[in-house]
């Protein structure tokens, strides 16, 4: 089949890059209600990362994980990154601020990364810019008036997520990985994961069995499931068979329904300058995704760059 938005299947994929990856938010500040959030984390993405290889072993044998030390080092690098730094600390900004605004907030991903383009060398277009600007000036409104029960901690801890996420989805096109996309989620599931671990065990975090709710497992075995494994699947094989512009939608969609989620399920406050900042985050994100699709594919898609915000194994 060809890179075509008309089949059904691909409508089926988008809606779960769409939903899943959006109520990934919504999950986490169940999980953490009685468990710590690096445990939590650490916990999903390790037993991600089995499920994930197991089957790859079953289907294709060693060949997937037939890698050098090279590649296999960038992979454990980027799932440092992108897992232990930004999704440890989703989890940790989520004990201090509401799962909505901390998903506004990680938003801002695509913009932190145009910024490391034109650092490096690349030269976005001007109407690039004019999205990165927007949408700063979204992340400064929520920073500054997020909303009265905003922290200071978890605004904090979401923004610095941000950037970890940005890094680790900035090198990753840019140093050896993997050839094959789903060993290379599998060892850096496997790598954040146990760095989560490691650092809930530095940071000494505890678990209590006996005081861990229903509602906290069940949401862990929803992020292992849905959102490291049926969400992730379905972006890969969007790559393969929808159009990029389409696929990387997901990029302005997942905020607004988490958001949704957040009011609807936990009764989250919004108030009307969280609304204000997030619409203009998400026009910006919007402008900067649009713009760079609509670009002739240089040596380097920087585009690519945009879409791997949404790598969320």
């Amino acid at each position: 089949m060809g890179r075509n938005g008309r089949d059904i299947r691909v409508w089926l994929a988008l809606a779960a890059v769409y939903v899943v990856w959006g109520s990934t938010y919504l999950a986490i500040k169940f999980a953490i209600e009685t468990l710590p959030p690096l445990i939590s984390g650490g916990l999903r993405f390790v037993a991600a990362a089995l499920v994930l290889g197991a089957v790859l072993l079953l289907r294709r044998g060693t060949a997937p994980f037939r890698v050098t030390a090279r590649q296999c080092g960038g992979a454990a690098l980027v799932g440092l990154l992108l897992l232990t730094a930004g999704n440890g600390l989703v989890g940790v900004a989520e004990q201090h601020i509401s799962s909505g605004l901390a998903a506004l907030l990680v938003a801002s991903v695509p913009l932190w990364l145009v910024v490391f383009r034109t650092v490096v060398r690349d030269r976005p277009h001007v109407l690039t810019l004019a999205g990165v600007l927007v949408g700063f000036a979204g992340v400064a409104g929520l920073t500054l008036g997020g909303g009265a029960s905003a922290s200071g901690v978890g605004i904090g801890a979401v923004l610095l997520a941000s950037l970890a996420w940005s890094l680790g989805s900035f090198i990753s096109p840019r140093i050896a990985m993997p050839e094959d996309p789903f060993a290379a989620s599998a060892i850096e599931m496997a790598a954040g994961g146990a760095g989560m671990l490691l650092l809930a065990l530095c940071t000494g975090e505890r678990v209590h069995l006996t005081a861990v709710s229903a509602s906290s497992w069940a949401a862990v075995a929803y992020l292992v499931l849905f959102g490291s494994l049926v969400a992730f699947t379905s972006y890969v094989w969007l790559l393969g068979n929808a159009p990029i512009s389409l696929v990387s939608t997901y990029a302005y969609v997942n905020p607004v329904v988490a958001v949704v989620l957040g009011v609807i399920v936990l009764g989250e406050d919004v108030t009307t300058a969280m609304i204000v900042a997030g619409a203009l985050i998400v026009v910006g994100v919007a402008l900067v995704v649009s713009t760079e699709r609509a670009r002739p594919a240089p040596e380097t898609e920087p585009g690519e760059a945009a879409l791997e915000t949404g790598r969320r194994p």
